[in-house]
């Protein structure tokens, strides 16, 4: 996709048609042009000549994006960003002088205009000559001729409406600007018709005439129209530039320098944009990681939360990543470069989220369609409502009014703002918690998802086996010497668990004693010695090949721990030395301790899975791993449905078969075997911890590895989603009752005809009010985060004694808070108040300890911390004038 900078611009017709006219150029696929980012997405084979040729066919102009990824493409990017940002920022301080010397202009023209208002209201004195050109209309041309002065400064600043308006018009795209060039010209035309028409009733003594012209001049109105369009352009243009502030911030994080380390080891301080892979750079305590890269000596903490939003630091050492725009808060790094220029993260951050604020989602085609012929419309209707006024017998001054209003009042920005400010502003806010937003067709998919469908390991579960578990039997040896013995006879294994049993005793600081004649079988087992003593560790089956001899109770332990999903790993020791006694004859293994490992779940999947259950969104966990592992997992975590032992390609079928039944589907996964589900469901969300491939085939990812962060995305497509039709709704009420109001169609029954000075105000507030609607979603929340889940883990020394045993406890087994939840769908509310009301309610019932509303659901999420009697529930709602439909456990 090639990137283009169009310029030009100023309504939605103004992109409708260069859209129109790209789309129109052989070879090209597919156009999106964005109004609020002055920016044109193009797919195809078109050249790039052929594209800014049809850009500039069209009327307006258009210049490549530099997409370089070499040191001296990145200086290039930097240096076109700069002049961009330096050329926004002058055409700023241009649109402020224009409005300044409008308004300068505009206030004694309309003083002059409209004195007696002014006079009659606030007392103000009236000049001389205009006292003379209503009493004996001696002076009635200096009258009109001093407004006509006035006016000239007010065109000359604004002269850009009339350049790019009649331009436009005349190519057969007429836009916004073309609406008030049409509209202010008629009005100064019609001001200049009435000079002539003064002079002549001057010169023949037709006082009548000349009273008559010499207050309907419409200069002022003329003058108006320019100044407040210009007026709603400025702030509009604020505005906008907050819509865009989250992409400022990313591209601020940017270091500016990095420390490179020579090969004759001197250091050499560069700018950021000249790093190359490969190079050595030096990251010192307090400053920025300049790229992504990989840490060669060393040892710090890195705040992440720039990137990842997670606020604890993350320790570093020799073979860990760093990413460039995070902190380096104790010691000193020194890292190779991996990524450098747009393939850093903090680079493809920002890239996402400005094809995200760029893009277009479905809900934003009929508005295009519309803008696209809207302004033909409009003339057309500006022109049929003065004719029909002449026809009817009005005046001509009322007729030209009326169709000047209509022009003046009509507002295609409104329609074209309404989308991509919600998604600029949505994608920015997503990006700030961590929740990269690809699209704003994304975007509009996940607010109807109704079924998530979660991958296993990696993204449900830490995607590393942990020990969980350590039951030791015997009062031989204690808890420390089992582990201390069991991670010794592992540390020469290969096999994965060992890791997570070596670790566990490097967690609690456990020495290793010395191991020889280590010996593996593959598939069953381990066995080395200690000193002088054998030691086995394996499955029940190798431990059993050793005799090894079972209790009930030992068997009930691996049973159960199998059934929680957990594999047991056996150790036992020989007796006698060689696991032969001085007859010559085997001496029975005894069997010592019992460790379990498993993938742990992750703290937040509870909570996530909790809150999508609280949103009506049905829940499937898909994972090659064996059954009895997954529905384990799925009873600890309330999950809906397990399907297990799936191969790539099953997951993918599994996705379209939900589709084939209506449903919507998000797929959450990591790696690249969920990438094909995650390309065939209708929202691919990928955790920012898997890999480049299914980072790839998603539409949203998530920085923070975090499930709850699905939620918070889901949540903000719908925020988003219903701001944007609030904003559709806003635009099209607005045209739907302003343009027939300016046509005059009330006038007739009751009288009522809009000046068109208060119609040019009318359209510049509508942009105004669809922008400052959207800036309404930087308030938005991310879904609350409890710590952990809510658990509380038992002590590690806690244990449970039997006749023969000490049993340690599962090191992170969780105490669920024994609390209840009733969802109650209530009818009848509709606003903030409403909720409010029942929420007062229900917290007013005695065992209810909180409720949280959905005036979009129409429910009303009660938590108890006791068994409260539903008809306590439905009578609490009943008498705050509410009716309960139904209420779910």
């Amino acid at each position: 996709m090639e990137q283009y900078i169009v310029t030009g611009m100023s309504c939605a017709a103004c992109s409708a048609h260069v859209e129109k006219a790209v789309s129109k150029v052989p070879g090209v696929t597919s156009c999106s042009v964005s109004l609020l980012t002055n920016s044109m997405s193009v797919e195809g084979s078109a050249t790039e000549q052929e594209i800014i040729e049809a850009v500039e066919k069209a009327g307006y102009g258009a210049d490549k994006k530099n997409n370089k990824k070499t040191a001296q493409g990145n200086a290039g990017i930097k240096a076109g960003e700069d002049a961009l940002k330096k050329k926004v920022e002058e055409e700023e301080k241009a649109m402020k002088r224009r409005l300044g010397i409008s308004i300068g202009f505009l206030v004694p023209l309309m003083y002059i205009s409209m004195h007696h208002m002014f006079y009659e209201w606030f007392g103000l004195p009236v000049p001389g000559f205009i006292k003379a050109a209503f009493h004996g209309n001696e002076n009635a041309v200096a009258f009109a001729f001093s407004q006509f002065l006035l006016l000239l400064p007010i065109l000359y600043v604004n002269q850009k409406y009339f350049k790019v308006g009649f331009k436009t018009l005349f190519r057969g795209s007429p836009n916004m600007d073309s609406l008030i060039a049409i509209g202010a010209s008629a009005a100064v035309a019609y001001g200049c018709f009435a000079i002539f028409r003064i002079g002549y009733g001057l010169g023949h003594g037709d006082a009548a005439l000349v009273e008559q012209y010499a207050m309907d001049i419409y200069f002022e109105s003329a003058g108006t129209i320019l100044t407040l369009i210009t007026v709603g352009k400025y702030l509009e243009t604020k505005s906008k530039g907050k819509t865009s502030a989250a992409i400022t911030k990313l591209m601020d994080l940017s270091p500016k320098t990095a420390i490179i380390l020579r090969e004759d080891g001197s250091e050499e301080q560069i700018p950021t944009e000249d790093v190359e892979k490969g190079d050595i750079f030096l990251v010192k305590p307090g400053s920025l990681v300049p790229v992504d890269g990989v840490v060669l000596e060393g040892n710090s903490s890195v705040d992440e939360s720039a990137i990842t939003g997670e606020s604890i630091p993350v320790e570093k050492k020799a073979g860990d990543q760093v990413v460039s725009a995070t902190v380096n808060k104790a010691g000193a790094l020194k890292c190779r470069a991996e990524k450098v220029g747009e393939d850093t993260t903090l680079s493809q951050i920002i890239r996402l989220v400005e094809e995200a604020g760029a893009s277009k989602a479905p809900i934003a085609r009929l508005a295009d369609k519309i803008a696209g012929v809207f302004v033909p419309v409009v003339i057309g209707i500006a022109l049929l409502a003065a004719a029909v006024w002449l026809v009817s017998g009005a005046g001509f001054e009322f007729a030209m009014s009326a169709g000047i209003a209509v022009l003046v009042i009509s507002c295609p920005c409104a329609l074209g703002l309404a989308t991509p400010v919600a998604i600029m502003v949505g994608t920015g806010v997503g990006a700030k918690y961590g929740v990269l937003i690809k699209s704003g067709e994304a975007l509009q998919e996940a607010r109807g998802v109704d079924t998530v469908v979660l991958d296993k390991t990696g993204t449900v579960t830490e995607g590393k086996p942990r020990v969980t578990d350590v039951v030791v039997y015997g009062k031989e040896w204690t808890k420390e010497e089992a582990v201390a013995l069991a991670a010794a006879l592992e540390k020469p294994s290969e096999h994965p668990l060992a890791d997570a049993v070596m670790g566990y005793a490097g967690e609690l600081g456990f020495a290793l004693p010395e191991v020889k004649e280590f010996q593996a079988i593959f598939g069953k087992g381990i066995q080395g010695k200690i000193g002088d003593i054998l030691y086995y560790a394996g499955n029940r089956k190798f431990l059993e090949e050793k005799e090894a001899h079972f209790t009930e109770e030992q068997v009930r332990a691996m049973e159960q721990l199998a059934e929680e999903g957990k594999t047991p790993l056996i150790f036992g020791r020989a007796e006698a030395g060689e696991g032969e006694n001085q007859d010559g004859l085997k001496e029975p293994v005894r069997v010592m301790a019992m460790i379990a490992v498993a993938d742990t779940i992750k703290d937040s999947s509870a909570e996530a899975i909790r809150q999508l259950q609280k949103m009506h969104i049905q829940t499937i966990m898909l994972t090659g791993d064996n059954r009895k592992t997954a529905e384990a997992v799925r009873k600890k975590l309330g999950i809906a449905e397990v399907v297990a032992e799936v191969l790539p390609g099953e997951k993918e079928e599994k996705i379209r078969a939900l589709k084939e039944q209506g449903k919507k589907v998000a797929m959450i996964g990591d790696g690249i075997n969920d990438a094909p589900a995650l390309a065939s469901a209708d929202v691919g969300i990928a955790i920012g911890a898997g890999t480049d491939v299914a980072m790839e085939s998603a539409d949203i990812i998530l920085m923070k590895s975090d499930l709850r962060d699905a939620v918070t995305a889901i949540r903000l497509s719908k925020a988003v989603i219903r701001n944007i039709k609030e904003n559709l709704f806003w635009a099209f009420f607005y045209n739907s009752i302003g343009i027939p109001l300016a046509a005059g169609v009330l006038y007739p029954f009751f009288g009522i005809k809009l000046n068109p000075m208060f119609g040019a105000a009318a359209m510049s507030l509508s942009s105004v009010c669809v922008v400052t609607n959207a800036l309404r979603l930087r308030r938005f929340r991310e879904a609350a985060k409890e710590s952990g889940n809510g658990a509380e883990c038992k002590n590690e020394a806690e244990w449970k004694q039997n006749s023969d045993s000490n049993y340690v406890m599962n090191n992170h087994i969780i105490k669920e808070e024994k609390k209840m939840t009733k969802t109650m769908i209530v009818e009848g509310m509709s606003c903030g108040h409403c909720t409010a009301r029942v929420q007062k309610a229900l917290e007013a019932v005695e065992g209810v300890t909180s409720v949280e509303m959905s005036l979009e659901e129409k429910s009303a999420v009660v938590v108890l911390d006791r068994e409260v009697p539903e008809e306590a529930l439905k009578e609490a709602v009943t008498e705050a004038g509410y009716e309960v439909v139904e209420i779910k456990d």
